[in-house]
Parts: C-alpha cells; sequence; structure tokens
C-alpha cells in the first residue's frame, strides 16, 4: 500500500491533534473526561477499555498486561447530523474520542484527533464551505473541552 501523502509532513493541526496531561489516578481521570466532554456539549454514547479487554483476550492478569487505556467515544448529535449530511461515509469515523491512557501512576495523558479533518485529509469528506463549517463547529466544542479540563 501506498500512502498519498507523507505523513511525517502532517502537522499536529492537520489532524486537530489535542492531549493534555491530568494529575490524578486513572478511574478518577476517566471520570473527569466523560463529566467534561458532557459539559462541553458532547455525550458519551460508547466507552470501554482496550487494557482491559486485551488482557482478558490475551489471558494476561493486571500485573503483566496492558498499561490502563480508556476510550470514550463521544458524539455531538447536531454535528453528527450535519457530517452525515455532507457524506455517508463520515459515520465509519464515528464516533469522536477521548482516549485516557496512563503514562505513569497518578498521570494520566487525554488525547483526541480530529475525525473532521482527518475525513478530509484522506478524501472522505467534501472540500467544501459546508464541511469548514463543521470543521470549524467541531474545532470549537473540542476547544471549550480541552479547556474545562
Amino acid at each position: 500500500m501506498t500512502i498519498a501523502f507523507d505523513p511525517a509532513e502532517i502537522d499536529a493541526a492537520d489532524i486537530g491533534e489535542r492531549q493534555a496531561t491530568l494529575e490524578m489516578d486513572h478511574e478518577a481521570a476517566i471520570e473527569h473526561v466523560r463529566e467534561t466532554a458532557e459539559a462541553a456539549g458532547f455525550g458519551v454514547p460508547v466507552e470501554f477499555s482496550p487494557a482491559e479487554l486485551l488482557n482478558e483476550k490475551l489471558d494476561r492478569g493486571t500485573d503483566d498486561g496492558r498499561d490502563p487505556y480508556y476510550v470514550l467515544g463521544a458524539c455531538n448529535p447536531r454535528m453528527a447530523d450535519r457530517a452525515l449530511e455532507e457524506t455517508r461515509k463520515q459515520g465509519a469515523l464515528f464516533p469522536c474520542n477521548f482516549v485516557v491512557w496512563e503514562e505513569e501512576p497518578g498521570v494520566q495523558r487525554v488525547y483526541h484527533v480530529s475525525i473532521m479533518r482527518i475525513a478530509r485529509l484522506v478524501g472522505m469528506a467534501p472540500d467544501n464551505d459546508a464541511w469548514d463549517g463543521i470543521v470549524e463547529d467541531t474545532g470549537a466544542l473540542v476547544e471549550a473541552f480541552f479547556e474545562k479540563l
């Protein structure tokens, strides 16, 4: 497979990459991210722990398994509706994820990339004014999330 662009040339802003560090335990960080997402206008219809799932499927105990890692699949219904009006392909990237992983005990990383920006970058979304508005509006929601975080 050949990639149509050089991934090394992609700036974090091109994909809406945002991250923050929280000094709290993992479970508290998950709850804080969930509450902050909801306060910023996102619902959280999907959430799961890939760490727990992989440890279980690979028959590993928590001591020899993957470090704590959690995904909160967030969605703002108005933004999702607008995106699907422009392209049905966007649903393949839903929901908008906020990921929480433990960097060390008591220190959690919260990470996010913009599915709307990525969709445009890989040609799944149109390059038009309507999509520009979706990118801008979803970016404002994410900005509000990180400001509250």
